[in-house]
């Protein structure tokens, strides 16, 4: 593999450059016997490598790491050493990056390292818990127990991920076309009815005249709008990739009806089962606590888990600092002193994540099909407002001439 270097020599030079090895540690061996002192080491990445544009065309997704983690568990079982069980599994992967990445880590553990020090190398690939999670299943000896419990944890937040997804898409479409018909009415449809009713010389109903004067000015300024939306979009995106925008796009996520309860309570269970799953695995809390906020998704819910964190190392555990905030609801504090009193914090964190994913999954059904007729209305409300608006004027002409 080839390593991308900086040290620093015993005269206080400075030099870099690119180095070829089998891991960090042969280069630190390297640069130690010539007289360096490392200052930076990281893997090469060309700017323009083929692995970086495989990785882009063919991205590997979660589910594919899924089955990899339960192959690998499989042929552990099986009495397959881990080398072997890679080599096996890299001939039956069909995604070009994931075959690439196993591939590299076949070498990495050639070279001496752990499975979980060769996939920490991918993290676009392998989340910092995941490689957390399985370095403290090979000191243990329980690596495929731990394959298996990463797996149903990367499960839960695909399925997590899907009912967001779900329960956002329809209205999309639904905004999309209905923005799309409205548009095509007022700009194309309107203004051949109002030539035709100004040929009449027919006096207009309210309804129709404001109908008209939209349109005309949707018209007029139709390049100004389009422009306008295009700044105020791109200004928006610009500002929530700020962390003060974050922060804000994720508390506004919160707060939306109905569909701010289904985020609050999947980052909640996402939280139990990420505590759960570590505590269980045997780190200390001390430990736990920076890699739960750092794979939360929600800057708020970052926040309020680092305000714990730094309560927790005062001593004041986990349940007395969750008290003081809001954002964890009371079954949750509830179960954490039950479980610190107890022992079994594991245990209670993982109940109370499966009561979440189920009270959510129930919340996303019923946002789904309330979403569905409310849209519907709203899309025949603004049509048939149209629709009538011309019918009148029809009918105020015909009445003028008879």
């Amino acid at each position: 593999m080839i390593y991308q270097y900086i040290a620093c020599g015993e005269s206080g030079d400075i030099v870099k450059g690119k180095i070829t090895a089998g891991s960090e540690d042969v280069i630190a061996d390297m640069m130690s016997y010539a007289g360096y002192r490392l200052i930076n080491l990281r893997p090469y990445v060309p700017f323009l490598s083929l692995g970086n544009l495989t990785s882009q065309l063919f991205p590997v997704k979660p589910a594919e790491t899924v089955l990899l983690y339960r192959q690998m568990a499989l042929l552990l079982e099986s009495g397959i050493n881990i080398v072997t069980a890679l080599e096996l599994l890299q001939e039956q992967i069909a995604n070009r990056s994931l075959k690439r990445v196993v591939a590299e880590m076949v070498a990495d553990l050639r070279g001496g390292n752990q499975l979980s020090a060769a996939m920490s190398r991918h993290p676009d690939v392998f989340s910092t818990m995941a490689c957390r999670t399985i370095g403290i299943g090979e000191q243990t000896g329980g690596l495929e127990t731990m394959l298996k419990q990463i797996a149903d944890y990367t499960e839960k937040e695909i399925i997590t991920k899907k009912g967001i997804k779900g329960a956002l898409m329809y209205p999309m479409i639904a905004m999309v076309v209905a923005v799309g018909v409205v548009g095509l009415l007022m700009v194309f449809v309107m203004p051949a009815f109002a030539k035709l009713y100004g040929d009449l010389g027919a006096k207009m109903p309210i309804l129709m005249t404001l109908m008209m004067g939209a349109s005309a000015f949707l018209r007029q300024h139709l390049v100004h709008i389009f422009l306008g939306t295009i700044i105020v979009v791109g200004l928006g995106l610009i500002y929530i990739k700020t962390p003060d925008g974050k922060y804000r796009m994720d508390a506004l996520m919160l707060r939306i009806p109905q569909l701010g309860r289904v985020k609050h309570l999947n980052e909640l269970s996402r939280c139990c089962r990420s505590i759960s799953l570590l505590f269980n695995a045997g780190l200390p809390l001390t430990e736990i606590m920076p890699l739960v906020i750092q794979g939360a998704n929600n800057r708020v819910m970052s926040q309020s888990l680092y305000n714990v964190q730094v309560d927790m190392l005062k001593g004041e555990g986990l349940a007395k600092p969750m008290a003081k905030d809001k954002i964890f609801l009371p079954m949750m504090v509830q179960m954490v002193k039950v479980g610190e009193e107890s022992g079994s914090l594991d245990a209670s964190l993982l109940a109370v994540a499966q009561n979440y994913e189920s009270e959510a999954q129930d919340k996303t059904k019923t946002l789904i099909a309330m979403i569905q007729p409310v849209m519907t209305i709203v899309i025949a409300g603004v049509v048939g407002l149209i629709a009538v608006s011309m019918v009148s004027a029809m009918y105020s002409i015909y009445g003028q001439a008879f």
